[in-house]
């Protein structure tokens, strides 16, 4: 009987020690885990400003290509303009030199 409560008492001793064992390495593992998210979260505040500048970069050239699409769409409406201008202004000579020749013909 003596035997058997020996090995009961070392099986709970051992069953204490793997016990206080394993929730060492729970806690050094949660320790473990809390400086990696830390580390992570420290280096994303580090890049804050890097993402910040790439995403203004992108956006700047957008806004420079909007403006030099709007800009060549100006362009062109403005020549369409001033073509027809021109062909108005020819018509309207010749227009004015038949009444100036003729001044009868309608």
């Amino acid at each position: 009987m003596d035997d058997t409560l020996k090995r009961l008492l070392d099986a709970e001793i051992k069953a204490e020690s793997l016990v206080t064992q394993a929730i060492e390495e729970r806690e050094e593992l949660t320790r473990q885990a809390l400086n990696e998210a830390k580390l992570a979260e420290d280096r994303l505040a580090a890049r804050i400003p890097e993402i910040r500048s790439s995403f203004l970069d992108k956006t700047r050239q957008k806004v420079e290509q909007n403006i030099s699409e709007m800009q060549r769409r100006f362009d062109e409406r403005s020549r369409a303009l001033r073509n027809m201008a021109d062909e108005s202004r020819e018509d309207a000579f010749q227009a004015a030199i038949q009444i100036i020749v003729d001044p009868d013909q309608k």
